[in-house]
């Protein structure tokens, strides 16, 4: 069976060459996750991939510590760190679990903000992984998240995915996902501890909830 770890880098380069396929939604996303940011900040992102929205978010903050699972993908973050000329990433392999980052761990906080993007639902148990978050949070610490609804799907086309899915799955051509509702997401938030702060769907179909939320 493909692990996680193992598919993610087999899919790293071909990841870092796709165009994001829906600019406007992820633009959405930057411009509402700006706004909470300080300049004082201390930032965690898990499931980084190759690190594009850690660095287009680098200028908002103090410093971000910026971590995937996968070491090709981290590779790839690195050197678009040192092309671009941002000092204040560091990207690490890890996951939220605690494992080794470079000689440390996530729990290196506590972070101002805590973010993630499109990695809940790729997630066996998204709920222990949010409070997971919560705990490398300080007091009043947000965590603003963009998950992949899939359960917002219109029947056929949710039916037609979940029967595709485990087939790409044997072959290795997709990661486990979790069929996740926009009601998934924000119970998550709120069973860890979260208060949610402000939601959107970016884009609408299927909706890819966006979530700011904040640790009590």
């Amino acid at each position: 069976m493909v692990t996680a770890e193992s598919f993610w880098d087999k899919t790293a380069e071909r990841y870092a060459k796709s165009p994001v396929k829906d600019m406007a939604a992820y633009e959405q996303t930057l411009d509402r996750t700006r706004a909470w940011l300080l300049p004082g900040d201390r930032m965690l992102e898990v499931g980084c991939g190759t690190g594009t929205t850690a660095l287009l978010l680098a200028e908002k903050v103090q410093e971000i510590t910026a971590s995937d699972i996968s070491a090709s993908m981290i590779e790839i973050a690195r050197g678009k760190a040192v092309d671009q000329g941002v000092s204040n990433v560091n990207f690490r392999q890890g996951t939220l679990e605690g494992s080794p980052l470079d000689g440390g761990s996530l729990g290196e906080g506590p972070y101002d903000v805590v973010t993630a993007y499109n990695f809940l639902h790729l997630l066996e148990d998204p709920a222990a992984a949010v409070a997971r978050v919560r705990g490398l949070l300080k007091p009043e610490g947000l965590f603003i998240s963009k998950t992949v609804c899939l359960a917002g799907f219109s029947f056929w086309k949710r039916l037609l995915v979940k029967l595709l899915i485990p087939v790409m799955q044997l072959v290795g051509k997709a990661p486990y996902v979790r069929f996740m509702s926009v009601n998934d997401v924000e119970r998550c938030m709120t069973e860890a501890g979260f208060e949610i702060l402000e939601t959107g769907d970016y884009p609408a179909s299927p909706p890819c909830r966006f979530v700011v939320a904040r640790k009590r």
